[in-house]
Parts: C-alpha cells; structure tokens; sequence
C-alpha cells in the first residue's frame, strides 16, 4: 500500500480553481519533488498532506486512511526559518519543543535531542540562540526538530529557498544523506528545476491556471540518476539534463 495517495485532489481558494484534479500515490522511502510557476497549487497541495488543508474535492490518503488533521507522524520544514523558530529558547530548547508537544517524558529527551544534533552536525551549538547562527544553522535546526519527532513523512516547503547558493548546495547534499541513512518518505516543494531532479526520485509539475484542456498536473517525472549524487558530476550526467529539458517544455510556457 502507497504510504501516501493523492485522489482526485482538487483545492479553490477565493472562488478560483487552484488545483484541478490531480491523482498520484507516493511509496515509502521514495523523495517526490513537486515543481511548478507560483500560484500552482505547490504549497496548498502540500499542506492537504499535511492535513492543515481540507480538499475541496477529492481526498488525500496515509495508507489507506483519509487524512482529517495534522498527524505527529507528519513533520513539516517551513521556508522561513526564522520564523519557524522561538527566540527565547536555544537550540537544544527549540528542539525539545517538538518532544514536549509529543508528551515524550522529559528524562527522555535529553538523548534524543542529542542524537538529532550529532546527526545534522550542531552538537556544538546547542546552547545557542537562533540569532547567534547562520541561517543555514538556524534551517538546520528545524530539520533537527522534525527529525527528532521521528516522522513516517517529512513535508518540506521550498525549504532552502531563501539560502545563498553555497549553503543551499550544502544543506541538498545533507538532506540527501539523513534520507538515505534514515529511510525517509519526502514532499518537497520548490521553484527550482535543478533542485528539484537533483534531489527527487521523481517530480511531480504542476502548472497554473489548469483547464480541462491543461490540468493541473503536468507532468511525473522519473529521475534515474545514481546514488550517491554530488554537485558536480550529477549535473553533467545524461538523465539529468534530460529531465530538466523535458520539465522546461512542460513548465515553460507558464
């Protein structure tokens, strides 16, 4: 059974059609990039995974079972960072704030949250304040945060968006290995063609303003390149810049 299925999934918001109906299933383990212009549906569709968003029709299902609410098996990784995380609390504190809202015991926590900071390379910041790291840190600590309620699916909302290049590129690179060393199952949204093959086992395009003519739900894409990928040469590989040419015909007339 699919870990995640899309059916019939169509979403309006102020009386206009954003998603037409759109169907596809998601398989454990598997990473999905959704791509597409802005005011697709990219965000908004993901949400109704997340259950923060009740379809307008259709239904959005976690093995076999409709989704009604926000789910603890569910983490979502926002783009803003610095929003996603308090002030007040350090590292160590914003992390623990996912365990709280989990009722994890509190002698329990301690380990966890040490883990999950060795796992994304903060072990030594976690006394810190978010305005004291990077934003590439403070991003990481919100991964670490998801990480640590131990989630069947991570939802991740053009997460690196706002990263300067060499950051984004880092933090790809990083999110690539905790998926592989953890069986993580991954929605991630973004506008970025490159980003999105780099990182996908498949990418689903969405376009904008779909008829019945041109629905919402362009294209799925198979990416088959190779793990372990780098930076470098899995940009130069055939079935890369084969199906960043395929998604630019799909998406570039939007």
């Amino acid at each position: 059974m699919p870990i995640l299925s899309f059916n019939d999934v169509t979403i309006h918001l102020g009386g206009r059609e954003i998603l037409s109906p759109t169907r596809f299933e998601v398989e454990k383990g598997e990473f999905i990039s959704i791509i597409g212009p802005s005011g697709c549906g990219k965000t908004t569709l993901l949400r109704a995974a997340a259950g923060f968003v009740t379809p307008s029709g259709g239904s959005v299902s976690r093995q076999g079972k409709v989704i009604t609410g926000p789910s603890r098996e569910v983490a979502f990784v926002f783009q803003d960072y610095g929003r996603a995380l308090l002030p007040w609390r350090t590292v160590e504190g914003n992390i623990s704030l996912a365990l709280e809202a989990a009722g994890v015991p509190a002698g329990q926590r301690a380990a966890r949250i040490s883990k999950v900071l060795e796992t994304v390379g903060l072990a030594a910041h976690a006394g810190k304040f978010p305005t004291q790291l990077s934003g590439g840190m403070q991003q990481r600590v919100q991964i670490a945060r998801c990480l640590a309620q131990e989630p069947e699916l991570l939802m991740m909302d053009e997460p690196f968006g706002a990263l300067d290049a060499m950051t984004r590129e880092s933090l790809q690179d990083e999110l690539l290995r905790l998926v592989r060393e953890q069986g993580l199952t991954v929605l991630f949204v973004t506008h970025d063609l490159e980003e999105a093959i780099y990182l996908g086992d498949r990418v689903i395009a969405l376009r904008s303003n779909p008829t019945p003519q041109q629905p919402s739900l362009a294209a799925v894409i198979d990416v088959t390149i190779p793990h372990p990928r780098d930076q470098l040469s899995t940009k130069e590989h055939p079935d890369f810049l084969r199906p960043r040419r395929d998604l630019y015909h799909y998406l570039g007339h939007d």
